[in-house]
């Protein structure tokens, strides 16, 4: 599965530099968003299809909720442990960590205070997203199903889902699809307040 998502990557790369016309990149959102709308969809079938699933949620209950959170405590602390080593304020490195994954709305968020916070922020929230691509496959097969849901962060519901979804089964797909809506809702929260709670 790694394999085939850095072949497609690569591919496109390729594609775009000698066979796309330059006008195209105008649509490359909309066609970006017609294709997870799509890889969704089956991801969904294919919950759907695991008849007892919710039931299994509901006896789980609100024990559900620790996955997101730890992965929340884990994302920060970690954050925090690399920003006093790379000298950055913990104030700053930990709502870089609250942005969960969510490059876009983290990196957006935190160039209101510096651009140089806001690049920081994109960076490291795009590379937890790729290595979150690359590794789940093995985290899956070597550590654990519900650990594999870990370095999506807030992409557990989205871009990864199906990587999580192809690599665990139907209930750690639903566990991941949960956690990354719960991670998702905190991060507007999160990010900003971080940054003034921690100052």
């Amino acid at each position: 599965m790694t394999f085939k998502i850095m072949l497609s990557v690569v591919l496109g790369i390729l594609l775009g530099i000698w066979i796309f016309p330059q006008g195209i990149e105008v649509y490359m959102g909309t066609m970006i968003d017609i294709g997870l709308c799509l890889l969704l969809f089956f991801v969904g079938m294919d919950i759907g299809k695991q008849g007892d699933l919710f039931n299994k949620i509901k006896k789980i209950g609100f024990k559900v909720l620790w996955v997101p959170f730890m992965i929340a405590v884990g994302s920060i602390t970690g954050t925090i442990l690399g920003g006093i080593l790379l000298r950055i304020p913990m104030n700053e490195a930990a709502a870089i960590g609250a942005g969960f994954g969510w490059y876009s709305l983290s990196a957006i968020e935190l160039s209101k205070h510096s651009a140089e916070l806001g690049a920081l922020a994109f960076i490291t929230n795009v590379s937890r997203e790729v290595i979150a691509i690359i590794s789940i496959p093995f985290i899956a097969r070597y550590i654990g199903k519900l650990e594999a849901i870990a370095p999506a962060g807030a992409t557990a519901m989205d871009t990864t889902l199906p990587i999580i979804a192809k690599s665990t089964d139907g209930n750690t797909a639903m566990i991941s699809f949960l956690t990354g809506v719960v991670l998702s809702s905190l991060v507007p929260i999160l990010v900003p307040a971080l940054m003034i709670v921690l100052k």
